[in-house]
């Protein structure tokens, strides 16, 4: 899996693309979101602010109270591409050997991510 933790992502499909946000419908700018869990083993991912569900909770003893939360659900990970901060868009990932270091690059503009 090419995507992991802490990396910035665009949502291609789903009711949280990119091509439903404001700042795409305006100003056609990519907006990317943070890869908050990785789970190569399911193939999902959690992004942040991407497929919100709300939950009801029961209070759990005295330090916990109830109510509705949100919640980040998880998401195949074949609906997120990486952002490239070069490119300022998603982009196919590849692999560059470089000293004894294997290091992720941008397809299209050959950036190290």
């Amino acid at each position: 899996m090419k995507i992991k933790k802490d990396d910035m992502v665009v949502v291609l499909t789903g009711k949280d693309n990119y091509k439903n946000s404001r700042e795409w419908q305006n100003d056609k700018k990519v907006v990317p979101h943070k890869v908050l869990v990785a789970d190569p083993k399911n193939g999902k991912v959690i992004v942040e602010g991407v497929s919100v569900a709300t939950k009801h909770q029961k209070p759990q003893g005295q330090n916990k109270d109830g109510g509705i939360i949100k919640v980040e659900t998880p998401i195949y990970v074949s609906k997120v591409q990486l952002y490239c901060p070069s490119c300022k868009k998603g982009v196919r990932v590849g692999y560059k050997i470089a000293d004894g270091k294997k290091t992720r690059v941008c397809k299209k503009c050959g950036a190290e991510i």
